[in-house]
């Protein structure tokens, strides 16, 4: 399916594999649950994609990323990140993808949108999470992108990603992204 007004989308993600918080045990994931649903949204519109990358990587073990991600927000650290994208005015919408981490959006995704202009651009997020939902990522994104509009955003528990496609479709209909 694609784009309902050929609008250019941009899906946007940060996402973390390995040692994670799954149904209440740490599980090992090839594949970072937002990233699933990334790659869900990027199939059903055919947008471009961009991952968010920190220069400094997260540590391999999960307690150890929760302490580092509680750390940086109560700094309110701005991560460096390790890539760019290249012609943001390009894009009229943006997808915004990112786990739930202390209530809102890991610290890398802040320093993504404090790196570019946002007004007049649609800004649409989605969360994968473990019981907390968008928590107050979307007063955050509002904060920092206020010349932007933002979307209803979607929450995803992250041990059901691999089965959310039918909820991301609907989603993507509601709020006018397909027909």
């Amino acid at each position: 399916m694609k784009n309902l007004n050929e609008k250019k989308c941009l899906i946007v993600y940060f996402s973390r594999e390995g040692n994670n918080y799954v149904s209440g045990k740490i599980v090992n994931l090839p594949v970072g649950n937002t990233k699933v649903i990334a790659d869900m949204i990027q199939e059903i519109t055919e947008g471009d994609v961009f991952r968010i990358d920190a220069v400094k990587s997260y540590p391999k073990d999960y307690t150890a990323t929760t302490n580092v991600a509680k750390k940086e927000q109560n700094d309110n650290a701005r991560p460096e990140l390790s890539s760019h994208v290249e012609d943001m005015d390009f894009y009229n919408v943006i997808f915004l993808g990112y786990p739930n981490w202390w209530g809102t959006m890991p610290m890398p995704v802040f320093t993504f949108l404090e790196e570019y202009n946002f007004s007049g651009k649609t800004i649409v997020p989605f969360c994968t999470h473990e019981g907390s939902g968008l928590g107050r990522s979307e007063k955050d994104i509002a904060k920092l992108c206020p010349k932007a509009t933002l979307l209803k955003g979607l929450a995803i528990h992250g041990s059901s990603v691999s089965a959310a496609k039918k909820d991301v479709t609907d989603w993507l209909g509601k709020i006018g992204m397909i027909s």
